[in-house]
């Protein structure tokens, strides 16, 4: 049995009963040529036999008496596929925004801790002999870059197969004497780095206060720890609404490339972009720069497929900025910044430190801030790019053509914006609630506007192009107010 680490720990016990902090990944399954109708019985069939190469779909939390620390993952728990496969149906005529609007369903309602904490859903009615599958796992189990290792095992790549087989049987839970006399050795060993943690914090922090006075004044860009009030911010409701759409991976390296940027970047300012025109929208200003809290691995290594190995980073977005070519510089700016004060204080410290929460009281301490925040004062929006798998994945022979990942809403941020990219696509998904947007389109619209606006001031003249394998673009509906939406 494995102990949660510290982020794994944060994870759960922030969770609320409107802060629900599973993620999705849904995968766009085109069954043309397969060779048979793609049932609900193929699907299950299909997943039933790569159980075994899914390891923490076989994970159970196991509580330590009286809450003398962190649950730790049972393995290799029997899997009732009856329960964590599901059929749902997409409403006529099939296309993205009904996709979206089942996605957003799937995303309302929280897992249920007594078992592994996932659920598939079989998502039928696509048009274009289409189907979808749509994965929600708690991001306990696993972050970006576990997910997408963990993703790439279940699809078929390089035209292999996968090798299929029965899954190990169920392990025998230990008792409660084992699971307090571990609790114990390990809170043993958590005293004895207790000291090397404080060391590293002060030595951190240290650094990155003679850095910042090395750098001097900087202009255009957040204070810390001061993200002003915006629409986006209030009390999160426990409904979720998510949107879609797809960028062609060629023109956003390509306009990179002509601006002599990343990826990373590119992506970043074409947020602060689109932030721009929708805090215009439902604010009516949007005057000062926002924070972006911009996730980062710890370990990329791609045999990983669970835990979470992250840190962040608080990156200033110059939605203030008029000029775009001016928001990519500044933004660039202080992603380096950022990159730089996280690496002074240490990439793991936060991780370190969220190991010493109090099982006890952090989970009542977290749903009593979920249910009242309004606002919050280290970040206004998450902001992930996750790069994806570079192979066309098949799920049992038939080809998965696009695929999407969200994040989780955070106390006082109605918003999470996710980026991944898949083969020759960058896929945008914005997870919400009801009480921040109108349509949830409107952000997605915002992001593709914000790319064709970077893109233009590049020097290209082409229409943004949509990636064949794609489904067609979404749009919000004109005539939508312009006024805020979250009352509470």
């Amino acid at each position: 049995m494995k102990r949660l680490n510290g982020m794994d720990a944060m994870l759960l016990y922030s969770e609320a009963p409107n802060l629900h902090t599973h993620t999705l990944k849904v995968a766009v399954v085109d069954t043309t040529e397969f060779p048979q109708p793609f049932t609900f019985e193929v699907f299950r069939s299909v997943v039933s036999r790569r159980l075994h190469l899914l390891e923490p779909l076989r994970y159970r939390l196991v509580d330590i008496p009286f809450k003398l620390h962190h649950p730790m993952w049972l393995p290799d728990c029997t899997v009732d596929l009856d329960y964590h496969l599901r059929q749902v149906r997409v409403p006529e005529p099939g296309g993205r925004r009904e996709l979206d609007q089942v996605i957003g369903d799937v995303a309302s309602s929280p897992l249920d801790r007594s078992r592994p904490l996932w659920e598939l859903y079989f998502a039928e009615g696509l048009a274009g002999s289409r189907i979808a599958v749509i994965g929600k796992v708690h991001h306990v189990l696993a972050d970006g870059v576990a997910s997408a290792n963990l993703l790439a095992r279940g699809m078929d790549l390089s035209g292999g197969l996968t090798d299929e087989r029965d899954a190990p049987a169920a392990v025998t839970p230990p008792s409660s004497a084992e699971l307090v006399r571990s609790a114990a050795q390990d809170h043993l060993a958590q005293l004895a780095e207790l000291p090397s943690l404080v060391k590293d914090a002060v030595g951190g922090f240290r650094d990155v206060r003679r850095r910042s006075r090395q750098r001097g004044p900087v202009p255009d860009m957040a204070k810390p720890f001061a993200a002003p009030p915006t629409f986006l911010n209030h009390v999160v409701s426990p409904t979720r609404t998510f949107a879609s759409a797809p960028l062609a991976l060629a023109q956003v390296k390509e306009t990179a490339k002509k601006l002599e940027s990343t990826i990373n970047d590119v992506i970043l300012a074409t947020a602060a972009g689109a932030l721009r025109s929708l805090l215009l929208r439902y604010d009516g200003h949007a005057d000062e720069p926002i924070v972006a809290s911009v996730p980062v691995s710890t370990d990329r290594s791609p045999e990983r497929i669970s835990g979470n190995m992250i840190s962040g980073l608080m990156v200033s977005l110059p939605v203030h900025l008029t000029d775009p070519l001016e928001r990519l510089k500044v933004t660039a700016r202080s992603a380096s910044i950022a990159k730089e004060d996280h690496e002074l204080i240490g990439p793991d410290l936060y991780s370190r430190f969220m190991s010493y929460l109090p099982t006890a009281l952090a989970p009542s301490i977290f749903r009593w801030q979920a249910a009242r925040a309004d606002h919050n004062r280290l970040m206004n929006v998450p902001v992930s790019n996750v790069p994806g798998p570079r192979e066309r994945g098949r799920l049992g022979g038939a080809v998965v053509t696009e695929i999407y990942s969200t994040g989780v809403l955070s106390s006082g941020v109605g918003i999470n914006i996710t980026v991944w990219s898949y083969v020759d696509q960058v896929n945008i998904a914005v997870l919400s609630d009801d009480r921040t947007f109108c349509d949830t389109h409107e952000a997605t619209d915002a992001m593709v506007d914000a790319f064709a606006e970077l893109r233009a001031a590049a020097g290209f003249t082409d229409p943004l192009t949509v990636p064949p394998s794609a489904l067609p673009r979404a749009f919000a509906p004109t005539g939508v107010p312009a006024s805020p939406v979250n009352p509470e």
